[in-house]
């Protein structure tokens, strides 16, 4: 049966993973400013791109997270004992709304991944060939795999979290 402890074990959940995705995102930072200013060739300048573009994009989707967890958890316990039909009319909406933003993630994940597939096979056949785009390939890949990983996990989550929502919300009838 959902419980209190659900809510609590989503959102802990949730603030961890964001706390990963932080330090994931600043460690690619770092290393898109290393391969960029320091390191200089053709082939980890274009692998600085995808980590500085993509590291952005998980530093501060993970900093919103983790922000908004605590919150979101204080929230909906609270609901749970003293006004549950607030889960229904504010948090099972909310959640179908990020569970189906999980699916438009895995699209542009799997794009980018194809993209970086694309350009590795390219320019993995061309020897002379420019080095720029096989490095932006090769981490393109990796940063797509990255997100691709965590939200899959996160989506589980999601879906577990939600199923126990509708649950308890059906239950209260």
């Amino acid at each position: 049966m959902f419980s209190k402890t659900d809510i609590e074990k989503y959102f802990m959940s949730e603030k961890q993973e964001s706390l990963v995705f932080i330090v994931v995102g600043l460690i690619a930072i770092a290393a898109a400013i290393a391969f960029y200013f320091f390191i200089r060739s053709s082939f980890f300048k274009g692998a600085a791109w995808p980590l500085l573009i993509v590291g952005l994009i998980q530093v501060v989707v993970g900093f919103t997270i983790y922000i908004r967890s605590d919150h979101d958890r204080v929230r909906n316990v609270y609901a749970y004992d003293m006004n549950p039909g607030e889960l229904k009319s504010r948090e099972i909406p909310r959640m179908e709304t990020v569970n189906k933003s999980f699916t438009v993630y895995r699209w542009i994940e799997l794009v980018l991944l194809g993209l970086g597939v694309i350009l590795i096979l390219v320019n993995t056949r061309n020897p002379g060939g420019i080095r720029f785009w096989f490095g932006f390939g090769i981490a393109l890949v990796f940063q797509a795999v990255i997100m691709l990983a965590a939200d899959y996990f996160a989506e589980k989550r999601a879906i577990s979290y939600y199923k126990g929502l509708v649950e308890f919300t059906r239950a209260m009838k």
